[in-house]
């Protein structure tokens, strides 16, 4: 039996560019996992395996690998940072007990750190903050750690502090011991000596020793009173207090260094085993019913209790379909039968791995705690529960963004149909923010994701992986519809020609629903004007109808429908007459409620040189922009500002051409909005002569 105190589950994940995949190389290189370290601008790191991360220098797909520290187990996951693969953080974070988050030393808190943020604060795992790349050019840890006060809302508890900067970085003092641990100039990570604090830091250093005493003892109210006595609590129970600290979200334990040069990192490996809950320390996954409501039970971490798993990944390799399965209770040997609690089916466990990224080890056996990959599962998909068939049971599901752009492909040479349509069935399968469907008009097959980069990395894995060569349509934004106004209709559905007939009649309210809400039904009917029995036929017919708009065809969004009064014929009334009455209630009613074209409108975070700022806010306000926010750092301005997604096209390549290659963006999903109604005429016009065309 593994010991799961020992056991330690963590994710890396940060902004773009501020060294998680390096910080993951040096722990596997500290830890023994791997002999040669593989740089990430190089093209070589252990787990940016993929063709397009080692080209891009970006991590797209979270890789697992699992390593040792000190006798303690690791299981490290390599998030991307990019925006359009948050869902890889989001469904990451949701098995992890623990996290790094690794911030630039020079770049600060970016765009993508604060959704990162926002979505382990929303998974509730605590986490230390690693600020890297102290060698860089602009590097300072100290206007770091204010930005994640005021930026992330956070409390940073500083554990170590930087010996010089940029350049003249040698070092850290670790603030708990007042040791300082200096590194030679071999860049080699053993290669540090252990020796007293610099002169010139020692009052620094006392003054934040003893902000870390005072944050710490107030996890626990007699070490507080006995040190406000004057009594110094020893190192064990400052732990102690840290580690109930971090566990509860109070503070962050905060580490400084350079992964690239080797420095720092085996204090935040030392601080993984100390303040980093183990599996059993975090509060259990709730268990859910049927409708997908909590029951009240838990799956507690234990090898004791029936197995339940949650499958958070599916990717498919050289070596066959693998699931990444995260073992919340019990245990899983090779060759058991396994239920899958959302599709009823079971399955027989063939061969389960060990990753240590794209290397693997084969097992005999897993518990409660490991995170291991099953080889050849048949029908699970990402955010499935795997239980115990005598005792089924499901797991918090996972939910997913929905796509907000998407673009019409076609295999170049005819006979690739087929070939195209099994690699995209594999590539939805592996990412949830990732959807295929295909036009009922044109036969066209549509791909729907969350940004540009997402689909043009896509359409690459295509054609390198699978060998489809595509041609790529304009990309299309995903507009809705909706309504502005209330009405009260009425609507007849009569039909009488040879046989039984069909009568339903319905009176009924249409308005405006609350933002999100999608559709809602409500009946108010009384005196059995129209039977109990026929309401879910009269809420099925509209449902039914949302999914196509009066306008241009779009989806429409949050409508409310109130049922009040009606008709019925005792014999010629039947559910599919009153279904028939609400499709055609809804066709008859929406217009006059007066629809409206709604468009994406994405939050865009654009970094920039000071010399350029003006060019780069007229740029966005010509694109409809409505700018929410302007900060000034070290190294240049960060502009936020809400811009419908349809003018953001190639947007990239402009701000390029205007900031000389220096500026940066990102952009994510933050509402929907009403068009303009030049705009919507325009868009309405589009969709109507592709009809025509069709």
């Amino acid at each position: 039996m593994a010991d799961l105190s020992k056991y330690r589950n963590i994710g890396i994940f940060a902004h773009v560019d501020a060294g998680k995949t390096t910080t993951t190389e040096r722990i596997l290189k500290l830890t023994g996992t791997i002999h040669k370290t593989g740089e990430v601008h190089d093209g070589e790191s252990t787990t940016d395996f993929m063709d397009q991360e080692a080209e891009r220098g970006i991590t797209i797909q979270s890789a697992a690998v699992s390593c040792f520290w000190k006798d303690h187990r690791f299981n490290v996951i390599d998030t991307p940072g990019h925006v359009d693969f948050t869902v890889e953080v989001y469904r990451s974070l949701k098995v992890l007990d623990g996290g790094v988050g690794v911030f630039c030393g020079s770049g600060g808190v970016e765009p993508q750190s604060e959704t990162n943020w926002r979505y382990a604060n929303e998974s509730e795992v605590a986490r230390i903050i690693f600020v890297n790349k102290l060698d860089r050019m602009g590097a300072d840890f100290y206007r770091v750690t204010e930005q994640v006060r005021k930026v992330l809302g956070a409390v940073p508890l500083v554990m170590t502090l930087p010996i010089g900067i940029e350049d003249d970085f040698v070092g850290v003092v670790d603030v708990l011991t007042k040791k300082a641990y200096v590194w030679d100039d071999t860049g080699l990570p053993e290669n540090y000596e252990i020796t007293d604090v610099p002169a010139d830091m020692v009052d620094k250093v006392d003054e934040y020793h003893e902000m870390l005493i005072e944050t710490a003892v107030e996890q626990d109210d007699d070490l507080m009173e006995a040190y406000m006595e004057g009594e110094v609590p020893s190192l064990e129970d400052i732990k102690r207090c840290i580690r109930k600290g971090t566990r509860d979200l109070a503070f962050f334990p905060t580490f400084c260094g350079s992964a690239f040069k080797n420095k720092g990192v085996q204090l935040v490996l030392d601080a993984v085993v100390d303040y980093l809950p183990s599996p059993t320390e975090v509060d259990p996954q709730p268990l859910m019913d049927e409708e997908g409501v909590e029951n009240g039970e838990h799956a507690i971490v234990s090898a004791d209790e029936t197995f339940k798993a949650l499958a958070f990944k599916i990717m498919d390799d050289r070596f066959g379909a693998l699931t990444f399965v995260r073992i919340y209770s019990g245990k899983l040997n090779k060759g058991d039968t396994i239920l899958n609690s959302f599709t009823g089916k079971t399955e027989r466990v063939g061969r389960m791995v060990e990753m240590q990224a794209d290397e693997r080890k084969e097992l005999t056996s897993a518990q409660a705690g490991d995170i291991i990959a099953i080889v050849g599962m048949k029908n699970v998909q990402t955010g499935h529960t795997l239980c115990d068939p005598k005792d089924p049971v499901t797991l918090e599901p996972m939910v997913f963004p929905t796509p907000v752009i998407s673009i019409a492909v076609q295999p170049k040479d005819k006979g690739g149909n087929e070939k195209m349509g099994v690699a995209i069935g594999k590539m939805v399968a592996e990412d949830p923010s990732f959807q295929v469907e295909t036009d009922e008009d044109s036969g066209e097959t549509i791909l729907k994701g969350m940004g540009e980069l997402h689909l043009d990395i896509k359409v690459d894995i295509l054609k390198r992986t699978y060998g489809v060569d595509l041609i790529v349509g304009q990309p299309q934004v995903a507009y809705r519809e909706t309504i502005t106004r209330e009405i009260e209709d009425s609507y007849t559905h009569k039909k009488q020609s040879g046989g039984s007939g069909q009568f339903g009649k319905i009176d009924y309210r249409i308005k405006p629903g609350e933002v999100a809400s999608g559709f809602t039904f409500s009946s108010s009917v009384v005196g059995g004007n129209v039977p109990k029995e026929f309401w879910p036929a009269v809420e099925k017919g509209f449902k039914s109808m949302m999914g196509e708009g009066v306008l241009a065809g779009f989806p429409v969004l949050d409508v409310e429908v109130e049922l009040f009064d009606g008709g019925f014929h005792a014999v010629d009334s039947s559910a599919i007459a009153f279904e028939i009455a609400a499709k055609g209630a809804f066709r008859q009613s929406i217009p006059k409620a007066g629809a409206q074209l709604l468009e994406p409108i994405m939050k865009v975070d654009v970094f920039t040189p000071e010399d350029h700022v003006g060019d780069v806010i007229g740029d966005l306000n010509r694109r409809r922009g409505m700018l929410s926010d302007q900060e000034a750092g070290l190294t240049g301005v960060r502009i936020k500002a809400d811009v419908p997604l349809s003018e953001m096209f190639g947007y990239i390549g402009s701000l390029r051409t205007m900031t000389s290659g220096r500026g940066q963006f990102s952009m994510e999903f933050s509402h929907y909005a009403a068009c303009p109604q030049n705009v919507a005429d325009t868009v309405i016009a589009a969709e109507k002569e592709k009809k025509a065309a069709k």
